[in-house]
C-alpha cells in the first residue's frame, strides 16, 4: 500500500500573496525525489548607476508546470543574513517592496526556456554582495541554489577584468550597461554562454 505524507515547501512566504501559501502544501509520494540543477556565473562586475542582468538557468527532468517557482535573495557583503527580495510563481512576479530593491527588479526570465534571470536597475555600491537564485519545479524540489557575487565598480572605469581562471584568459572592459562576468565553474557552462550573448559576443 502506498504511503502519502504532506510536505510544506519552505518558500519565501514574506513575498507570497496568501493564495500562494496554499500551493506550498502538496501531496507527494514517498519515493526518491529528483533534483533541480541551478546554473549561475560565479561573479559579475557592473558599473554603478547602470542596470544589471543576473543570469540564472536551470535543468529539471520534469515538465515545467504552473507550480514551478523562483525566489531570489541577497546577502550584503559582510552580512550573515539574507534578504528575500523577489518571488515568481504561476507566471507572475512578486518583487519585494522593501529597501534596497523597491521598484528596481524586473523579471527577465522564461521558465519554459528554463531561464530564471532577473534585472536590477540603477546598481549602487550598496548592492555589492551575493545574490542567490533558487528554483523549484515540483516534484523536483531538491536544489542547491545558484550564487552570484556582484561587484559594483566606478562608472567609466576602463580597467579590464579577467574571464575564466585558466591560461589564455581574455580581458574584457567594463562598459556602460554591460556587466562583465568573472570566473565560472565547469558546472556553469550554460550560464557562460548566456554571458557572451549578453555582451553581444558570438
Amino acid at each position: 500500500m502506498n504511503i502519502y505524507h504532506f510536505n510544506f515547501l519552505i518558500l519565501e512566504t514574506a513575498l507570497m500573496p496568501p493564495v500562494l501559501l496554499l500551493s506550498s502544501l502538496y501531496l507527494s509520494h514517498t519515493v526518491k525525489v529528483s533534483a533541480v540543477e541551478v546554473n549561475t556565473p560565479e561573479e559579475i562586475f557592473v558599473e554603478n548607476g547602470t542596470d544589471a542582468k543576473l543570469p540564472c538557468t536551470f535543468t529539471s527532468v520534469e515538465v515545467i508546470s504552473s507550480a514551478a517557482s523562483v525566489s531570489w535573495s541577497f546577502q550584503p557583503e559582510g552580512a550573515a543574513t539574507r534578504i528575500s527580495f523577489f518571488y515568481y510563481f504561476n507566471g507572475k512576479p512578486y518583487p519585494g517592496k522593501d529597501i534596497p530593491f523597491k521598484d528596481r527588479i524586473t523579471w527577465a526570465g522564461d521558465l519554459n526556456k528554463k531561464d530564471a534571470s532577473i534585472s536590477i536597475s540603477n546598481m549602487q555600491f550598496r548592492d555589492n554582495g551575493t545574490y542567490i537564485c533558487d528554483v523549484k519545479n515540483p516534484p523536483d524540489i531538491v536544489v542547491k541554489p545558484g550564487e552570484i557575487r556582484v561587484r559594483v565598480v566606478e562608472k567609466d572605469l576602463h580597467a579590464g577584468f579577467p574571464i575564466g581562471g585558466a591560461s589564455g584568459q581574455e580581458n574584457l572592459t567594463v562598459s556602460e550597461g554591460n556587466p562583465v562576468f568573472g570566473n565560472t565553474s565547469r558546472h556553469q557552462k550554460n550560464a557562460a554562454t548566456i554571458v557572451f550573448k549578453f555582451l553581444g559576443r558570438p
